[in-house]
Order: structure tokens, then C-alpha cells, then sequence
């Protein structure tokens, strides 16, 4: 919906409540708006989590952002939008706080509801944290599982710059689990991936795994 839209909607609403008596327009404009407002909390907080990334300087207001529009696309029955929300209050826990345990049961309720209306780019993010996860925890062998996942969702659906992002990932986890062979295997199919679909941020990301993984 434009802007023009749904701001001409709610002033119908307005009046139809305020000088027409309609009970009902006031139940329509909570949904109007919290259908606005969920993706607008949505964009903001992932604009505080990319600055986050950029300076690591932390804002709480991130979070706030993030379980405000888990609440209200849960009101608003939106599955798919509600999987995305609470994997960024996942991803809060996990990469900003560096608390991948109170992050993990919001990836698998994310990946369960991503899954359950076949949202499989978020289902890749979910997937792919839970595997953080796992690495971090030591179980290399599940995290190599759910890494992989991620990245054959994100080539299913065409998302290559998330898909070489993947493929990063288990590069450095071939690496520290001993084979560094496949980790340079990884890297190389990566560098093709990004280099096809103009990831230049993702190859940054290759050159310096490759300083860092040891033949």
C-alpha cells in the first residue's frame, strides 16, 4: 500500500468513527496501521543492526524494534513477517549481546513458522544461525548440516549473495574442524557466487577468510 494510501484509509477511518459512529472503523484502522507499522519497525531495526555491524556500538532500541513488530504481525496473522521478526530478536541475542543461547529458541520458532507458509529465506537465515549455534557448542557436525541447508535454500531461490555469504560459513567451519582443503573449495565456489552477482561486500569477506584459513 502507498503512503498516499493508506493515509487517506485511515482519515475515512477517522471520520467514519469520529463523526459517522462506526464502531467497526476503529477495529479496521488498528489493523490498517499495525499493517504499517510492522514493516516499518522491521526496516528500522535492521538499519540499527547493519550500523551495529558497521561500528559495533549498540542501541537497545534494535531490540524494542524487533519484538514490537513480532507482536504485531503475530495480531495481525502474518506467519511469514512474524518468522522474520523474531529471527532478528534472535540475531540481537546472538550476534549483538554474543548470547547465541537466548537466541536459539527464537531461531527454531522462526524456522518452524518460515516453514510452515514455505518462507525459505527466512527459513536460511533461521537455519544458518542455528548452526552458529551449534558450531559454537561444538557440534560440528549438526552446525555442518544446518550451514549447508541454509545455503541450498538460498540457491534454490535464487538469493546468490546470501548464498556465497553461505558458503563463507562453511568455509570456516571445514577449517576448524581440521580440513582446510575443503574450506579453500568452499571459498573458491564463494568468490564465483559473489563475483556473479556482484557481492563486493561478500568478497571482501572471501579475501579475508583466505588470510585467515591456514593451507
Amino acid at each position: 500500500m502507498q503512503r498516499h494510501d493508506w493515509v487517506e484509509s485511515a482519515g475515512e477511518l477517522f471520520e467514519a468513527a469520529m463523526f459517522g459512529g462506526d464502531a467497526s472503523a476503529l477495529d479496521q484502522s488498528d489493523a490498517l496501521l499495525d499493517a504499517v507499522e510492522a514493516p516499518l519497525s522491521m526496516s528500522r531495526g535492521k538499519v540499527l543492526h547493519v550500523r551495529f555491524l558497521n561500528d559495533r556500538e549498540e542501541n537497545s532500541q534494535e531490540l524494542v524494534l524487533f519484538e514490537r513488530a513480532a507482536e504485531l504481525y503475530e495480531r495481525l496473522g502474518d506467519a511469514s513477517g512474524e518468522a522474520d521478526a523474531l529471527f532478528w530478536i534472535g540475531c540481537w541475542h546472538q550476534v549483538v549481546k554474543g548470547d547465541g543461547v537466548t537466541g536459539e529458541p527464537y531461531f527454531e520458532r522462526s524456522y518452524a513458522l518460515a516453514k510452515s507458509v514455505d518462507d525459505r529465506m527466512t527459513m536460511s537465515y533461521a537455519i544458518r544461525h542455528l548452526g552458529f549455534a551449534d558450531k559454537d557448542a561444538g557440534h560440528f557436525d549438526r552446525a555442518r548440516e544446518r550451514l549447508t541447508e541454509s545455503v541450498m535454500l538460498r540457491r534454490e531461490i535464487g538469493f546468490r549473495p546470501g548464498e556465497a555469504a553461505g558458503l563463507v560459513a562453511l568455509a570456516y567451519l571445514a577449517a576448524e574442524t581440521g580440513d582446510p582443503s575443503a574450506a579453500f573449495r568452499h571459498l573458491d565456489e564463494a568468490q564465483s557466487v559473489a563475483e556473479s552477482c556482484g557481492a563486493k561486500a561478500v568478497s571482501g569477506w572471501i579475501e579475508q577468510a583466505r588470510t585467515l584459513i591456514r593451507p
